[in-house]
């Protein structure tokens, strides 16, 4: 897999699409972002110090059911990475990676299809390492923070791309998602509930009581809500 180190860049999740055409797997990682995407359309902060890391994957026969598996291979890399300097890291259905109520990371992933077949997918990873992110209010939290000591951008940054090259696991993913069997809060088409969360079904849907019945939910028709923060 090819490996591309920058100073700065737009975007690394744009940058990497030049890479699209020649169907050539690459990891493309940037010590600074001028225009970082975040989900749903936000900008992300990428202040010097964060590792900003994407990779372009090109897959043969994987159902496009399966797409979930490129959200929780990106989330076990993180948190693996997370490990590597001591701190204890856990998923927030469906990728986001947290200590204890603060967010590690950003995650945002592209997926090409290509008929009912998974073609291509693109995951952006933003991840706190040395940044200052005092100006976000106490929302989240840098390894350096979490481990009490300095993780240097560089020495994160190599964990982070040696583990995402790693293979991972359902299991394994699930193995971080602390939230199964609690009560949580779901906002859902303008209307909020509470409701037991139950498990993560093998394409990604959290299945859920909420109390008439039990069904399944999509990441993209709710947003969740696990005690007092988004």
């Amino acid at each position: 897999m090819k490996i591309e180190l920058l100073e700065e860049v737009d975007s690394t999740n744009l940058y990497i699409k030049r890479y699209l055409a020649e169907r050539e797997n690459a990891i493309v990682c940037s010590a600074r972002q001028t225009g970082g995407l975040g989900t749903k359309g936000r900008s992300f902060a990428s202040s010097e110090g964060g590792v900003y890391f994407s990779a372009l994957v090109f897959y043969r026969n994987v159902p496009a059911k399966n797409a979930f598996r490129v959200m929780t291979h990106a989330a076990v890399a993180v948190c693996r990475t997370a490990r590597d300097f001591g701190v204890n890291p856990h998923i927030k259905w469906p990728n986001d990676v947290f200590v204890a109520d603060r967010k590690l990371c950003g995650i945002l992933i592209e997926n090409g299809f290509s008929e009912n077949r998974l073609d291509w997918s693109i995951t952006g990873i933003g991840l706190n390492a040395e940044n200052d992110l005092s100006a976000l209010g106490g929302i989240a939290v840098s390894l350096s923070e979490a481990a009490g000591r300095k993780v240097s951008m560089e020495s994160a940054r190599e964990a982070l791309v040696g583990h995402f090259t790693e293979e991972s696991t359902l299991e394994e993913y699930l193995s971080y998602v602390r939230f199964l069997g609690q009560t949580v809060r779901v906002l859902e088409n303008g209307r909020e509930y509470t409701a037991t969360a139950l498990r993560i079904l093998e394409d990604g849907r959290l299945e859920i009581d909420d109390g008439f019945c039990i069904r399944a939910l999509s990441a993209a028709e709710i947003s969740l809500k696990i005690g007092d923060r988004i």
